[in-house]
């Protein structure tokens, strides 16, 4: 449908889209009976329509779209990097479970390298300590030292990792590396072309100068929201990603209100983190919280979700009147004046 939309515009044609979920919950309005066919969902739509339950297609200018693409794609590179990692973890428990004890994190550059060129402890017993610090001299500009060397080798020679097949484990571990290589490059690749293309938004600087915001998770609520100066408020960023909230509730009987999650799901993770990233690194999201908590006595996560809600105030305000981030942005006039 995208790319019918797009001509549908060209056309000066008004574009809107109706949402699956509905046209399923109202399929039944027409005969009362829970049969579907081309001609019943065609009639469903057009009632839809006709009542008013659709949303316009927003258009968004390229640099949104190209932020959409590589976030979506960033995405799918860490999932493949993880995986990788994970597999390598395992790997190590199964041939060489002590390199722990001289590199605690598997997927650092000193562990990297010790596993290219000397895997299993029988190769490292045949090894002097100055054989692997030239080994780790040819990977890394900074190496681990000869202590570490020395380590590895009283480790290696008392391994209890397994000692049968170790051709095929090695064969799979140089396969993981090559794909820990390839997803690792890509992830440069595209987070430099993240930065790229949020140099050419106007707004991006003077949201970035906001102590606690980083480019990947701005460039991910910009790529599933688009331009932000087309909010009419920060409300509406948060029915966009489904974060506004729903009640159920019938005669006295009133259910819990809870978050309606009727949005973009992306969008939600990405102005979680962002706010997690506040509360831990901003003075005015973190005193915020702190009130939430210690003063109104609010849970945890229900305070992170009102920040939630601040955090689209503030970026929508900013992209629509294209000023500086100020604490008074923040604050409720009551704590200003205190």
């Amino acid at each position: 449908w995208i790319n019918l939309s797009k001509w549908l515009v060209k056309q000066n044609m008004d574009v809107v889209t109706v949402n699956p979920h509905h046209v399923k919950r109202n399929k039944e309005n027409r005969d009362n009976t829970q049969s579907k066919s081309d001609k019943k969902d065609a009639l469903v739509i057009a009632d839809m329509v006709k009542n008013g339950y659709y949303a316009f297609v927003r258009s968004t200018s390229e640099s949104f779209e190209k932020l959409r693409v590589l976030m979506a794609n960033r995405d799918v590179i860490v999932k493949r990097l993880v995986s990788s990692i994970n597999q390598i973890n395992r790997w190590v428990d199964v041939v060489f479970p002590e390199l722990r004890q001289v590199f605690k994190d598997v997927s650092c550059k000193g562990a990297i390298a010790t596993l290219r060129l000397f895997p299993t402890p029988a190769e490292l017993c045949s090894l002097q300590p100055q054989d692997i610090v030239t080994g780790w001299k040819s990977c890394m500009k900074r190496h681990s030292g000869h202590k570490k060397a020395r380590s590895l080798l009283v480790l290696a020679k008392r391994s209890i990792g397994t000692k049968q097949a170790l051709d095929a484990y090695k064969l799979h571990l140089g396969q993981l590396l090559e794909e820990y290589d390839l997803a690792s490059s890509q992830l440069e690749r595209v987070t430099q072309e993240v930065t790229n293309v949020l140099e050419q938004i106007p707004f991006v600087n003077q949201i970035l100068a906001i102590k606690g915001i980083s480019e990947i998770s701005l460039a991910g609520i910009l790529g599933e929201a688009g331009d932000l100066s087309g909010f009419a408020h920060g409300n509406a960023l948060l029915r966009h990603a489904g974060l506004h909230l729903a009640e159920a509730s019938s005669g006295k009987w009133k259910g819990q209100i809870v978050l309606s999650k009727r949005g973009r799901s992306r969008l939600r993770r990405y102005l979680y983190l962002a706010t997690m990233s506040l509360v831990m690194n901003n003075p005015e999201f973190k005193a915020l919280h702190s009130n939430n908590v210690k003063v109104k006595k609010i849970k945890k996560m229900k305070s992170i979700m009102k920040l939630c809600g601040k955090l689209a105030r503030v970026l929508v305000g900013i992209a629509r009147n294209g000023s500086a981030y100020k604490p008074e942005m923040v604050f409720p006039l009551e704590q200003l004046a205190a």
